[in-house]
């Protein structure tokens, strides 16, 4: 089914969306879409969606299952405490990627804004991913609780990440593609000694990411990864009364 996003306010548009899903259609393609908001937000169903435009803030927020790709870019806030599903954006996104994002896998083509990874978490089986192509500003993976983050930085003319990296986090993994100074990392977090699954974790997912993209893999695998992990699970508790 194809949609014509253009002149569509937000809420037309996924009221579009919600009927074809409720109506058993799988397959949507979302044309002209012009940076509206909520896409696919809180959708539970096993839908691939294709987005051409920009898409707006929370895109796939609170999601259970559908697939997106967005072709083009994505404003803030993509995959907003999403539970399940795939979102794959061929282009750049906006601040907060993943906020409170609690499943599911985000690739993201070329670079995110500020915040990317703010407080994803980890339960049980639930363990959220993200993969990010490009470059990031401060703050990445800000109060991170869980879940894995994979930084590649394929643009060498750009600075693969801002300062304050790992600000406040207490869980999850990150691994960054090359090299980071210690003055960007936040307090809370240092590099830690590779793994033999570290590499496979890594190999995983850098050959579905390439494979989302068509990018080659042997050529992106070639370089070593910095771990980083948190010091301590509670780095706050004791500001707190409990």
């Amino acid at each position: 089914m194809i949609i014509n996003s253009q002149n569509l306010t937000h809420k037309k548009l996924n009221e579009k969306i919600r009927s074809a899903v409720k109506s058993g259609i799988n397959r949507i393609e979302l044309k002209n879409v012009n940076g509206q908001r909520y896409i696919a937000s809180g959708l539970k169903a096993d839908v691939n969606i294709k987005i051409y435009g920009t898409a707006g803030n929370d895109l796939g927020s609170f999601m259970s299952g559908p697939e997106i790709n967005v072709f083009g870019n994505a404003q803030d806030c993509v995959a907003n405490t999403m539970d399940a599903g795939k979102i794959v954006v061929h282009g750049s996104v906006g601040d907060i990627l993943g906020y409170g994002m609690r499943g599911g896998k985000v690739f993201i083509k070329d670079d995110a804004g500020y915040r990317a990874g703010i407080h994803i978490k980890s339960y049980k089986e639930m363990v959220p991913v993200i993969v990010i192509g490009g470059s990031v500003h401060d703050f990445f993976a800000e109060y991170m609780a869980g879940g894995i983050i994979i930084l590649l930085g394929l643009d060498r003319n750009k600075k693969i990440a801002g300062n304050f990296i790992g600000t406040g986090m207490h869980g999850g993994t990150i691994y960054i593609r090359g090299k980071v100074e210690t003055y960007q990392l936040g307090k809370e977090v240092s590099t830690v000694k590779f793994e033999e699954t570290d590499n496979e974790l890594i190999k995983k997912y850098l050959a579905e990411f390439c494979s989302s993209f068509n990018l080659d893999y042997r050529k992106i695998a070639t370089q070593k990864f910095t771990k980083l992990k948190a010091l301590h699970h509670r780095p706050y508790g004791t500001i707190y009364a409990y």
